[in-house]
């Protein structure tokens, strides 16, 4: 037997963001792509992590995560949502949010389980479930609303279906998904006796009166459902790493188990760093992220429909899907190269978010960025006009 790579090294390769990312510092661009925020860190947040620092909180936690932050998160649930969480049993600290979504999976899926995934999807997601032996299946919200029918769902299901994935607010889409969209979801999830995993790491990011909601607050599902989430984009922090799952006692200390051995620990600083924010920041902190992305939305979006890439405007998350039919090129990738060397922009192509020639015509924007920033991304984008 020769040396060779691993079979599942053929899921996880380096993804189109990635790569467009590489592309843009290669050229010198203004970087668009991945969703990274350059806004600033609330000082509490970052007062927090310091002190922890010089009182020496620098060793392993329990891996579940601190007490404390863990505490701090089921207070926010209940003040935000009305939900009770155990925080002593329900709540799981992980290496960010693909930390939790990558030990949910490990816990609750085997190899050959078949997952619904809704798409433009989250790339990420889809390694995940890839890596971990699983078999994403999809439903194609149609434009312009990213809407589905409870049929769609219903034709794909098998004898192997195990889980759907919800991503609300959605990336790439923007999509915010609506009760009753997560209603016609929970019935199917009963009715066929699933799991419902939810990404609602852009929870704080909603525009136009959109509201979020999860669907372990509708009747029957806080069993079934596992809420995976994080500080990274609320905070500003992807750097530092912290996400969580939330789900029944029942699935947490299993959960928690592949997150011991997986990461042993988010880093212990930075744990008690969004405790404090958690605890010190209010209602009123979550209500300036969305008015303060909603403008940058609004003055973005004004400039894609002025230069004749109509924006798909999303009603959620910091991320915007553009038409691309009338650049240059036959893919996705050719048309965001040609945005990347006519203008020095950097965006995502579509193919990333789709399993098959879906997204060749868009390409996703991230205006989470410095008005400063955004505002010459802007300038540049008019080379396109």
């Amino acid at each position: 037997m020769s040396l060779s790579l691993s079979e599942r090294c053929d899921c996880v390769m380096q993804s189109e963001i990635r790569m467009m990312s590489i592309e843009c510092a290669r050229h010198g661009g203004i970087n668009l792509s991945q969703g990274v925020c350059d806004t600033p860190v609330p000082a509490v947040v970052r007062e927090g992590a310091s002190d922890a620092i010089e009182a020496g909180r620098n060793t392993y936690t329990h891996y579940a995560g601190i007490a404390s932050l863990r505490a701090a998160i089921a207070m926010k649930y209940r003040r935000l949502y009305g939900m009770e969480i155990d925080a002593h049993h329900e709540i799981i600290v992980s290496a960010g949010a693909t930390g939790a979504m990558y030990s949910v999976f490990q816990a609750l899926l085997n190899p050959g389980d078949e997952v619904i995934v809704f798409e433009p999807f989250y790339g990420y997601h889809v390694s995940t479930l890839h890596a971990c032996g699983a078999r994403p299946v999809f439903v194609t919200l149609r434009q312009p609303d990213w809407s589905f029918e409870p049929l769609d769902l219903e034709r794909l299901v098998t004898a192997r279906t195990k889980a759907i994935i919800v991503n609300t607010p959605g990336n790439p889409s923007g999509k915010v998904f609506s009760r009753e969209e997560l209603g016609m979801i929970a019935a199917f999830a009963r009715a066929h006796d699933l799991f419902v995993i939810t990404d609602e790491i852009y929870e704080h990011f909603l525009y136009d009166g959109a509201q979020h909601l999860s669907p372990a607050m509708l009747d029957g599902m806080r069993e079934r459902t596992v809420i995976v989430s994080g500080f990274s984009k609320t905070f500003s922090v992807t750097g530092w790493r912290i996400g969580y799952a939330i789900c029944d006692r029942k699935w947490a200390s299993s959960v928690g188990y592949f997150n011991d051995l997986f990461y042993v620990c988010a880093p212990a600083p930075l744990q008690e760093g969004v405790a404090r924010g958690l605890r010190d920041l209010g209602e009123g902190y979550y209500r300036g992220l969305s008015e303060e992305y909603g403008a940058k939305r609004d003055r973005f979006c004004k400039v894609l429909e002025g230069i004749g890439l109509t924006p798909c405007v999303p009603r959620g998350a910091y991320y915007v899907l553009a038409d691309t039919s009338r650049l240059p090129g036959k893919t996705s990738r050719e048309k965001a190269m040609h945005i990347l060397l006519t203008s020095g922009v950097a965006s995502v192509p579509g193919s990333a978010f789709y399993h098959d020639r879906g997204g060749d015509n868009f390409v996703r924007f991230c205006f989470a960025k410095e008005d400063a920033v955004l505002n010459e991304a802007c300038r540049r984008l008019g080379k396109l006009a």
